[in-house]
């Protein structure tokens, strides 16, 4: 198994005090290491990189290098300069990451060779594979097939982040196949949205890359090896037995808050940990969240 296929987890990056709380994120690392996902991704969406300065950025690198054990580490190196790209590539590098995750951030709205373009300096720049972070909710770019593969000629990617596809069995894996087919055997495909990471792996990706693994992993472990034993039904059950968590995802604007929630209530992460302007759950929308989270527990339908 590549460090491009399976589950790879991405953690949040917790703060106290508006810093990086050094200690809690080793811990968080430490944790996936211990149960067994098959890479770490630090940085990326649910680890807030957008909101973090390059030093801090280069500070969580090390630490989750560090904590991960033999668990390959990936690095989210996304900004909206490419200047601060190429310094977070250096610093993800010097920290021994297995691999870089790359989102097309922007305030000026991107075409697609201005992406391809950074793409490409990215990988002029390193001798690490690049995972291709399809993000839209987030970065507001969307990339089209035809930008994937012309993406993916570059000698130096190895993985596709896509987005969830909505739909039934035979909608996704044509859409997945239709990507497929646009891209060198090399490069692997991986879904992420939660409640669509077990839909893509039966339709034939190869990774999920998860947000609910970074604080849950034996969670989403259970549905990612339920895929791999040829157990599609089975892991289809257990994403199911996950639609209230699911539900509130799509209420709260997505999965950052419901996560933090969580990592709060269970002691993971110290309460107020996003950095300011982004906040967690508070008041009602908590409590429902905990509700929902401590029932899912009751019945084993989350394991933490």
């Amino acid at each position: 198994m590549s460090a491009f296929t399976g589950l790879s987890a991405f953690p949040l990056t917790p703060l106290i005090d508006d810093r990086i709380d050094g200690p809690a994120f080793a811990r968080l690392v430490g944790r996936l290491a211990d149960a067994g996902v098959d890479s770490i991704t630090a940085l990326g969406s649910t680890g807030s990189y957008a909101y973090l300065s390059i030093d801090e950025r280069a500070l969580a690198a090390r630490i989750a290098v560090e904590n991960a054990g033999s668990t390959p580490v990936h690095i989210g190196v996304g900004a909206l300069r490419t200047t601060d790209v190429l310094r977070n590539v250096e610093h993800a590098q010097r920290a021994g990451a297995a691999g870089l995750l790359l989102a097309p951030m922007s305030y000026q709205p991107l075409t697609d060779d201005e992406v391809f373009d950074l793409f490409r300096a990215v990988n002029e720049s390193t001798d690490l594979p690049v995972i291709v972070y399809d993000n839209p909710s987030t970065t507001h770019f969307a990339f089209t097939t035809e930008l994937y593969a012309r993406i993916a000629e570059l000698p130096g990617i190895a993985s596709i982040k896509i987005p969830g596809v909505p739909g039934d069995e035979l909608t996704v894996r044509d859409r997945v196949a239709e990507i497929r087919a646009a891209l060198p055997a090399n490069v692997t495909i991986g879904v992420s949205g939660d409640a669509f990471g077990a839909a893509g792996l039966i339709a034939g990706c190869d990774a999920w890359y998860s947000a609910i693994a970074g604080t849950l992993p034996e969670t989403a472990l259970r549905i990612t090896r339920a895929v791999q034993a040829g157990q599609p039904t089975d892991a289809v059950a257990e994403s199911e037995r996950l639609d209230p968590l699911w539900e509130l995802f799509t209420e709260f604007g997505g999965s950052l808050r419901v996560i933090v929630a969580i990592a709060e209530h269970l002691g993971l992460v110290p309460e107020r940990s996003l950095p300011l302007p982004v906040q967690s759950l508070s008041g009602s929308q908590r409590f429902r969240a905990i509700a929902v989270f401590d029932q899912l527990r009751a019945t084993r339908a989350v394991l933490d």
